[in-house]
């Protein structure tokens, strides 16, 4: 069969995000000096927080729990089980998921939904629930994507990709969904206080479809590096998903991210890309990024602008950098996110015009 001129393409047309109401990032950092006292490590994660880039973080709970030791409710003396954070996932995910779908100028006839959500479980699944919710038809493909962390949006937006490539009059709407703020954990010890400080909820839905203007999502981008599974993982607890975020995993990105042939994977062999979307997991992997790729600090502006408005959002933290992206439209990009493994994932994009 002769491909169509739109067979080999597919591209962002339209991405919208949304965050919950309640900015707790001062609750936190107040809650977490409260726990460490007047001592030595109260000082260093105090140095830290200022140094984190992270202004505003946002949260599913309420004001009232969201202050963590003054609550009276989620965040009271006994901590939460999973299956109480679990059941508001259930109904506060599709929600805010929701929110975000409703802000795209249009959905149109939606073939296919392909939905990245790390921070909780339901059955029916999400994507179930969301497609249910939007009124689409019941034939509608559906793919749901979890537990992968913070690159779930490359492989959301890679498999959209591949949807639209074997079937150009696909219409593809991608959701991610996080509430990182569910899986707070009362442990006093300065290396959780610092991971819980980098998380904040949000959602973000994108179009991808073969025709329209958009950023073009071209060929993906992954590596692993070996003998580093435990610098990031995350753990079914019976109070919630217990991550573990390993001090080294910057030097371990810089250094990577420095050798000759991993950059060769990812910048290609001609002219360096114009725009760098990277996701924003902390203040520290941004810094190892730019050393490792020797990139101009105004490359990173978008990412850092993100992780400075909402904090690290796990896999909607790249979307939320994607739409300003979109609003941008450069000629050529690269879309870069971690997370366990530790793994690399991204992919190529580019302005299309028609």
């Amino acid at each position: 069969m002769a491909e169509t001129p739109h067979s080999m393409t597919a591209r962002i047309t339209d991405l919208a995000t949304a965050v919950p109401d309640c900015d707790f990032e001062q609750d936190y950092r107040g809650w977490a000096m409260r726990q460490l006292g007047e001592g030595r490590e109260a000082k260093v994660y105090e140095r830290m927080a200022e140094r984190s880039g992270i202004e505003h973080r946002w949260s599913v709970l309420s004001a009232e729990d969201a202050k963590l030791d003054r609550g009276e409710g989620y965040y009271s003396a006994a901590a939460p089980s999973t299956a109480s954070r679990m059941a508001i996932y259930a109904r506060e995910a599709p929600d805010l998921a929701l929110r975000a779908i409703a802000k795209l100028d249009r959905l149109g006839d939606i073939t296919h939904i392909v939905v990245a959500s790390c921070t909780g479980f339901v059955a029916p699944g999400i994507d179930q629930i969301i497609a249910r919710r939007l009124g689409l038809p019941d034939d509608v493909e559906r793919v749901l994507i979890g537990f992968m962390g913070c690159y779930a949006a490359v492989t959301a937006l890679r498999t959209a990709r591949h949807i639209v490539r074997s079937e150009p009059d696909a219409r593809v709407l991608v959701v991610t969904v996080e509430l990182s703020t569910l899986h707070h954990q009362n442990r006093v010890e300065i290396e959780p206080l610092l991971a819980g400080a980098q998380f904040g909820d949000g959602a973000a839905a994108a179009i991808v479809t073969g025709k329209g203007p958009g950023l073009e999502l071209g060929e993906g981008i992954s590596a692993a590096l070996e003998e580093s599974e435990a610098l990031i993982t995350w753990r079914i607890g019976d109070t919630g998903f217990e991550m573990h975020l390993s001090g080294e995993v910057p030097n371990r990105i810089a250094a990577a991210l420095s050798d000759t042939a991993v950059q060769r994977r990812i910048l290609g062999t001609g002219p360096k890309p114009e725009a760098f979307a990277v996701h924003a997991g902390g203040r520290s992997i941004l810094d190892a990024v730019e050393r490792g790729l020797e990139l101009d600090p105004a490359q990173l502006e978008a990412s850092r602008a993100v992780l400075r408005d909402f904090g690290n959002m796990s896999s909607s933290t790249l979307m939320f950098v994607m739409g300003r992206m979109l609003r941008e439209m450069p000629a050529s990009g690269i879309a870069l996110a971690f997370g366990p493994g530790l793994a690399m994932e991204g992919f190529r994009f580019g302005r299309v015009d028609a």
